[in-house]
């Protein structure tokens, strides 16, 4: 969970202590959402498929696997909902179609869902094997929740998430009559929704004039080239402008996230979510909660039970408050700082990697090992890795887990629309401070090109008023809702040697965005200069350090090359 409240701003404001707030015992206020219409016979295709036709959270049954994850693949891009990307791309679609899929999952065959949840039953209550609880799980559809909410969702490691994409998804269309974003239900009892609601429809009056004169900006800037289809261009530039423009969207920007996870995964979420201080995340959570009910019920039972999931919930409630009251008292204000600053390493850490590389290939005690490593030369040392390291001929081929043994801590500040996306590599230790607009925010260059600067600055302005005025009647968390992705966010990242190949390498790749690659080049820089672990950075061939004027083309374009390959068209935009 995010610590409580951002150092150093003098206000009081911590959590306050909260039990697990079940429907069944008080009620919470219902955030708006849309409700998606479907015809009877749409309603007839979707419902033996998805647990409700008419809520924002709902769960998958009855879908081979392979189909579920197909569709959460092509949910991440798409705007439309879950259900209707279904009806209007797979029921349909004669390989996974309605009869396909009655043929491959059927409940009534011999291992049914009966069956099963009685085995699972007899597990726990004779028992008490919590790690059954790894051995089933449920795809889940969480839509139309804030980006605040997105994050909670995704805090923990032992699940798969796919959240929609600010890259290929215009934010200016409407849903249910009204642009995307979340209301908090706190405002009302603030008498703040009226202004929070006119002030949020125009921020995205701003941000869909600014995205679309971004298009025509880099339509221009870019021509499209010969070779290249209007689809991999248009893509190219959509993904560009909205990199841009997106800066603008506030943290109460609506979102549409898949899980799939186990029953444990699913059940440590619901604790931290019940433990949480915004009304959205616990009304989501107990929405949740009915749904997994409904598909994994075995592994759901304890997470109400007020001596066992309630007690849990307090436990972690009482323990976030305890520790806001000593930040609190600190009395710290921020002091200025780089975006990237390495703050913690090993500076024998290359050697513990060779000692660790040699282990288990040996066999001697560790502390024998370890010696005759230190006892080695600078050359030898070189030999151990590039042994170890390889020839790697693909980014996907990384050396083993002897790289665990070193680790990095870096403390960032960077814009919320990049902690975002780094913010997914849940391998490694990521805490967060809460959103504010008190660490500045960036303005791309693009920006300044059409002449909107004013229009961006004296956006970002007024959100922070607004943020101003909402902290001071309801507390900061609730006032994160108004802050724009542009604005700055810091957070650390503590990452072994290993997680350091997959993210540095993955996320300085070409079609990248700018900002995201600028911070992981820096990492890397660090690893090798301020570490001093020359080694490690030099096995990290993949890092890419060079910058790209209109970095997604190239994989808009092999992209298209495969589906040429495979006699696939375009898709239609």
């Amino acid at each position: 969970m995010p610590p409580v409240r951002c150092l150093g701003n003098g206000a009081s404001g911590t959590v306050p202590t909260r039990r697990f707030l079940h429907p069944a015992v008080t009620p919470l206020a219902q955030p708006p959402f849309h409700v998606e219409s479907f015809t009877q016979d749409e309603e007839a295709v979707l419902a033996p498929y998805f647990t409700n036709l008419d809520r924002p959270v709902f769960a998958i049954r009855g879908l081979p696997e392979v189909v579920k994850g197909a569709l959460f693949a092509r949910y991440s891009r798409s705007e439309k909902s879950i259900r209707r990307l279904f009806l209007d791309e797979f029921a349909t679609d004669p390989d996974v179609g309605i009869a396909h899929i009655a043929a491959v999952d059927d409940p009534s065959g011999p291992v049914g869902l009966e069956r099963a949840q009685a085995l699972y039953d007899r597990v726990f209550t004779q028992y008490g094997d919590d790690s059954v609880a790894q051995l089933g799980g449920a795809h889940l559809a969480v839509e139309q929740a804030s980006n605040i909410l997105t994050k909670v969702l995704e805090w923990g490691r032992l699940a798969s998430y796919l959240e929609q994409s600010t890259r290929y998804i215009f934010y200016d269309q409407h849903l249910g009559g009204r642009y995307r974003y979340q209301i908090p239900a706190e405002l009302d009892a603030a008498g703040l929704r009226r202004s929070y609601v006119a002030q949020m429809d125009a921020l995205f009056d701003t941000y869909s004039d600014l995205v679309r004169r971004l298009v025509a900006y880099y339509e221009a800037l870019y021509p499209r080239q010969e070779g290249d289809s209007a689809f991999v261009w248009r893509s190219t530039i959509r993904a560009k402008a909205c990199d841009d423009a997106r800066g603008l969207l506030p943290a109460s920007t609506l979102s549409n996230v898949g899980i799939f996870g186990s029953g444990q995964a699913y059940e440590a979420l619901l604790l931290r979510m019940a433990a949480h201080p915004l009304e959205e995340v616990r009304w989501f959570g107990n929405e949740m909660l009915r749904e997994l009910r409904a598909v994994i019920p075995s592994f759901m039972r304890r997470v109400d039970v007020p001596d066992r999931g309630g007690v849990w919930a307090k436990y972690l409630a009482d323990n976030v408050e305890a520790v806001s009251r000593i930040a609190t008292g600190l009395g710290l204000e921020p002091q200025p700082a780089p975006a990237v600053t390495l703050v913690d390493f090993d500076p024998d850490g290359e050697r513990a990697v060779a000692a660790e590389a040699l282990y288990a290939v040996s066999d001697v005690p560790d502390e024998q090992l370890r010696s005759a490593v230190a006892a080695m030369s600078e050359d030898e040392i070189d030999a151990v890795f590039d042994a170890y390291v390889g020839n790697r001929t693909n980014r996907r081929h990384k050396p083993g887990r002897a790289m665990e043994e070193t680790s990095y801590r870096f403390d960032v500040l960077c814009d919320y629309g990049i902690f975002r996306d780094l913010q997914r590599h849940r391998m490694l230790t990521i805490e967060w401070q809460l959103l504010s607009p008190r660490h500045g925010h960036v303005t791309p260059d693009s920006v300044a090109d059409i002449d909107a600067l004013g229009v961006w600055d004296g956006a970002i302005a007024r959100m922070g008023e607004l943020h101003a005025t909402i902290e001071q009647a309801v507390g900061p968390h609730v006032a994160q809702y108004v802050v724009p992705f542009a604005n700055n966010i810091r957070f650390s990242m503590r990452m072994n040697a290993r997680e350091a190949f997959h993210m540095l390498e993955l996320r300085t790749q070409q079609g990248g965005h700018p900002d995201y690659r600028r911070i992981c080049q820096i990492m890397h820089d660090q690893i090798r200069d301020v570490a001093g672990h020359r080694r490690i950075a030099d096995a990290m061939t993949y890092v890419d350090h060079e910058d790209y004027e209109l970095a997604r083309i190239e994989s808009e374009r092999r992209a298209a090359a495969k589906r040429a390959a495979a006699g696939v068209a375009d898709p239609v935009e």
